[in-house]
């Protein structure tokens, strides 16, 4: 079923499916823009699709099938959720939350059933738990995939010294490490992605699977007028996200858009899908995750791998001169 599961756990799964497709002129282009998910052998298309805040809240159950039935007609072979995405609320034991042995293994088991899979193909750990030891968690890992409940596991949310750490117990302990992290990517977040991802990926292979690229629609030009009443920023609990718009930074932001706006048309491009091909183009970004309300806007996403090609080293360069907060890798710039 096209839903998301409806638990508070901060366990997050994606289940991965055939990277073929049924049309014949996509079919090529989302094969040829399948990459292997950090320096793992798993193949994902670098586009998958997300379930927060859409599914179970914002779109019915029947728009969801018929989102998910397009992407993967499209050659989408990604599909990311978590229990914690749900709209219910329900009181919970402590030890139905965080990262402890116990949890790990009960809510993957409990996802398993509700998805009516017998494995997924990654589980994710979706933020650090201060109560539960990094070894813990990684032997915890190890054993659902020793048990074929996952093929590999990766963190989302973590930082890098977090991500290092599990890496080296693991290697001392002859356990699995973690092959991807999940981390927020856009015009206006670049630090983690690009200057602390790739080392890691140079020196571990932990690739990166990125989410939000339009930063929660703002990069669309939705709210270049205003905050419209269907967008999300008018949600309830959605206040963080009108408060930003409203800000100083946040009409700085909204300037700068509407310039990319006239960027995207040179190139006859939305502005989605330039800002989604700008994710893309990142070294180690092994798959970029959308989020849509509708299988039109799915489509117009799905567009973006089209216009990556466009994106040379010149308009790359105006595209940073623009934005004005291209990361400096003071190392780098130190060693020259």
């Amino acid at each position: 079923k096209a839903s998301c599961s409806t638990s508070n756990i901060p366990v997050k799964r994606v289940s991965l499916t055939s990277c073929w497709c049924n049309d014949p002129s996509l079919d090529l282009l989302i094969w040829l823009f399948c990459r292997n998910l950090g320096k793992s052998g798993l193949r994902v298309s670098c586009l998958g699709l997300g379930t927060w805040v859409t599914f179970g809240s914002q779109i019915s159950d029947e728009m969801a099938e018929s989102v998910m039935t397009v992407a993967y007609d499209s050659g989408v072979n990604l599909f990311d959720t978590a229990e914690v995405y749900e709209t219910g609320s329900s009181v919970r034991a402590e030890t139905e939350r965080g990262l402890s042995r116990k949890h790990i293994i009960e809510g993957l088991r409990g996802s398993l059933s509700r998805l009516q899979l017998d494995y997924v193909d990654i589980v994710f750990a979706n933020r650090t738990d201060v109560n539960a030891p990094m070894e813990e968690i990684v032997r915890a890992m190890t054993f659902v995939i020793e048990q074929g409940m996952a093929m590999y596991w990766g963190t989302s949310r973590w930082n890098v010294v977090e991500i290092m750490e599990a890496y080296s117990i693991a290697r001392q302990f002859n356990l699995i490490p973690p092959v991807c992290e999940q981390a927020e990517y856009h015009y206006f977040q670049r630090d983690k992605v690009e200057l602390h991802l790739p080392e890691l990926y140079h020196k571990i292979g932990v690739g990166a699977m990125t989410w939000s690229p339009l930063a929660c629609g703002l990069l669309t030009g939705k709210y270049n007028e205003g905050v419209p009443e269907s967008s999300r920023a008018a949600m309830k609990g959605y206040a963080w996200l009108k408060e930003r718009l409203c800000s100083d930074e946040g009409k700085k932001q909204l300037s700068k858009i509407k310039e990319l706006h006239l960027l995207a048309d040179r190139l006859n491009c939305t502005a989605a899908q330039l800002a989604i091909a700008w994710c893309l183009r990142s070294e180690g970004v092994s798959s970029v995750l959308l989020g849509v309300s509708n299988t039109e806007q799915l489509l117009e996403n799905l567009g973006s791998v089209r216009v990556l090609s466009q994106l040379t080293p010149p308009l790359i360069a105006e595209m940073d001169a623009l934005l004005g907060n291209k990361p400096r890798n003071v190392k780098k710039e130190a060693r020259r």
